[in-house]
């Protein structure tokens, strides 16, 4: 009932309350980033949502024009504390998250939710995916989710993906104020943000 009805509900008078701060943002960010390299303001990276299906999700663009896509072996996206690849203004956004804001457009739009499994490439053609990887569509995206809260970047798409699973099988409006609640304090506290050193230090905790 709350994924059907509520959530939705409550995504929206959200994301429509904090739209003029969002736009706040997006009129103070957008001289910075290009001044800091000239270029598009946003990164409109095409994404598949809810039930396969594709849209643009917004981002501040932290990278400088014409950046290499790099990947780790898993897949996932490569990402350090000394990437060439991103900008000086960059850095800070990954490391509070403000690149992010703008998604807050693609909520009241309807594509993303405030919680879920975060939106993945559409590389590879829906019907090919397994049935878990399907599973993560059953609901849309989320700007934070279960992964992002918990172990922001230092765990890779295979243990993604069970946690997003956990998070359909799951969710619910308890769970979703506790993975708003984790984010913050993982944002505040610049937790996991990059995966060549965090996912160490996280890999040696789970071996004990």
């Amino acid at each position: 009932m709350y994924e059907k009805c509520f959530k939705r509900l409550i995504d929206f008078i959200i994301a429509l309350i904090i739209a003029p701060f969002v736009i706040l943002i997006i009129i103070i960010m957008a001289p910075i980033i290009f001044i800091n390299d000239p270029g598009p303001i946003f990164y409109n990276g095409e994404r598949r949502g809810k039930n396969g299906k594709t849209f643009k999700m917004f981002k501040f663009r932290s990278m400088y024009v014409n950046s290499p896509d790099i990947r780790n072996q898993d897949g996932s996206t490569f990402n350090s504390n000394n990437d060439p690849r991103v900008t000086k203004i960059g850095r800070f956004m990954r490391k509070t998250s403000i690149d992010e804001v703008p998604q807050f457009l693609n909520v009241l739009i309807g594509d993303m939710s405030l919680i879920g499994p975060r939106p993945t490439l559409a590389s590879v053609p829906y019907d090919e995916l397994t049935s878990d990887q399907k599973k993560r569509y059953q609901v849309r995206p989320g700007i934070t989710g279960y992964s992002q809260a918990y172990f922001r970047n230092s765990i890779g798409n295979e243990e993604k993906l069970k946690n997003d699973c956990f998070y359909v099988d799951n969710v619910s409006l308890i769970l979703d104020i506790k993975i708003f609640i984790q984010t913050a304090v993982s944002v505040l506290r610049h937790k996991n943000i990059y995966v060549s050193s965090d996912a160490k230090e996280n890999e040696s905790k789970r071996n004990g």
